[in-house]
């Protein structure tokens, strides 16, 4: 869907950045080895070394490094590639050896053609392969009209029956989603986002965007959408533990049927742990949004320090007393 992007969602994103009032909004986290991390994930701990120098030189350096087994790319305020997810036409029994030659990918793709051996980065649909995503975005406040103005709750659904009554409560029924642009949804999960993660709450549950949600969406063709909880897909409570099953309303067998249809069969990023807190609260609807993932090789995924550009509501005005 990134092929929607150009001279036309250019200009949409520049009328934002002319204006006079508008501000600069940071859409990530801080990355540190206390924020919360993904089960799904190996550990995230970056190691920071001695400053060095060089005989002869007049200079000191400092450096870091990550530690073996991180997974840097799918922690923290992260973007998911194409080639994250691919598909089976049946189920995976849970028999060894895992089945991977019977995926498909984006297009079409076997896995052959994707990553052919164990140890290949992605050939297709690898991080690198994603465009500079510098297009209009709509801001959707689910926590204020689905939450009734508290966070949504684990595995509550931001369905497409949610979407178009946000836009026309938010004053965007007129426009809509238009192609190319990003949508972020605001749940209100985020506030569960501590760091130092001494509670480790923010990773095991979260509200989501619905089955039919990803659906309307794809249809309206935007190229990414973001959400401010850890999976995009809604994960009740005891789901990652086993103990209970996916929300109300998921496919069979598709746990995580926002990736498998956002990915495999549309060909629309994910960003995940996006920070739209400070966006909603200035009622930033619509904005320029600017993502640039790192072009890494074969990369199933990427760090990401998205931002948005957009003039803040006038403040609501009191009641007089």
């Amino acid at each position: 869907m990134a092929n929607a992007i150009g001279p036309g969602t250019w200009q949409r994103c520049g009328w934002h950045m002319a204006q006079p009032t508008a501000k600069s909004y940071e859409l990530s986290y801080v990355r540190s080895n206390s924020m919360p991390k993904s089960p799904f994930a190996g550990p995230y701990a970056q190691k920071f070394i001695p400053a060095m120098g060089i005989p002869g030189s007049a200079h000191a350096f400092n450096s870091e490094q990550i530690e073996g087994g991180a997974q840097p790319a799918q922690q923290g305020t992260q973007i998911d590639a194409l080639g994250h997810f691919g598909s089976f036409k049946q189920p995976w029994d849970g028999k060894p050896p895992f089945p991977a030659d019977g995926a498909v990918y984006y297009g079409g793709f076997s896995q052959k053609d994707v990553k052919p051996t164990d140890d290949s980065p992605l050939l297709k649909f690898g991080m690198e392969k994603a465009p500079p995503l510098v297009t209009s975005a709509v801001l959707l406040d689910a926590k204020a009209l689905v939450g009734g103005g508290t966070a949504m709750k684990a595995g509550q659904l931001v369905t497409a029956k949610d979407i178009e009554a946000m836009l026309k409560a938010q004053g965007l029924a007129k426009r809509g989603i238009l192609a190319g642009d990003v949508v972020y949804i605001h749940t209100g999960w985020g506030e569960h986002w501590k760091d130092p993660d001494t509670e480790q709450f923010y990773y095991t549950m979260a509200p989501g965007l619905s089955y039919d949600g990803a659906q309307y969406l794809g249809k309206k063709r935007v190229v990414a959408l973001g959400l401010d909880t850890p999976f995009v897909d809604p994960v009740p409570e005891g789901m990652l533990q086993g103990k209970a099953g996916p929300a109300a309303e998921t496919p069979p067998n598709l746990p995580f049927a926002v990736h498998h249809h956002m990915l495999t069969q549309m060909g629309i990023h994910h960003l995940e742990n996006t920070n739209l807190a400070a966006l909603a609260a200035d009622r930033v609807w619509t904005s320029c949004t600017m993502i640039l993932p790192l072009r890494e090789f074969g990369s199933a995924g990427s760090a990401v320090r998205p931002v948005a550009i957009g003039v803040p509501a006038a403040p609501k005005p009191t009641a007089k007393k």
